[in-house]
């Protein structure tokens, strides 16, 4: 049995988790921004997960980050910067509730691969004491 192989899969699986977990707190930094760098509103990203089986190296990767093209609501606020001749504003397709969800399930998910790999060292530690 070789847990260090295992420690490598839940680590892929860490590193995947912490980015999906960055790119929800960028979408809800940015759920008012009506002017991104582009001059557009702030349109939303999306973290995609791979399963990686490639000979030594096992685990989970980001994919992809993919940004989300449906438009976010307008709103009537003449006095905004943004807003065109009507007063509307066009703001960003970010869901404060659907990002909380997002991060919840990230969390809860990178605290269970965390889980694993410390129960992993404490079997590891568990298989060394026995020749004592």
């Amino acid at each position: 049995m070789n847990l260090i192989s295992g420690i490598n899969v839940t680590s892929s699986a860490l590193n995947a988790e912490k980015v999906r977990m960055n790119i929800v707190a960028e979408n809800i930094a940015n759920a008012q921004t009506t002017h991104d760098v582009d001059g557009a509103p702030y349109q939303r990203k999306m973290v995609s997960f791979e399963s990686v089986l490639d000979g030594a190296e096992k685990g989970v990767r980001v994919s992809r980050v993919s940004t989300d093209t449906t438009p976010g609501e307008t709103v009537y606020n003449p006095a905004h910067p943004d807003a065109n001749e009507n007063g509307m504003v066009q703001m960003p397709n970010v869901n404060l509730a659907t990002e909380m969800v997002d991060l919840m399930n990230s969390s809860r998910a990178y605290e269970a691969n965390l889980a694993v790999v410390r129960n992993a060292k404490q079997l590891a530690s568990q298989a060394l004491s026995i020749g004592k």
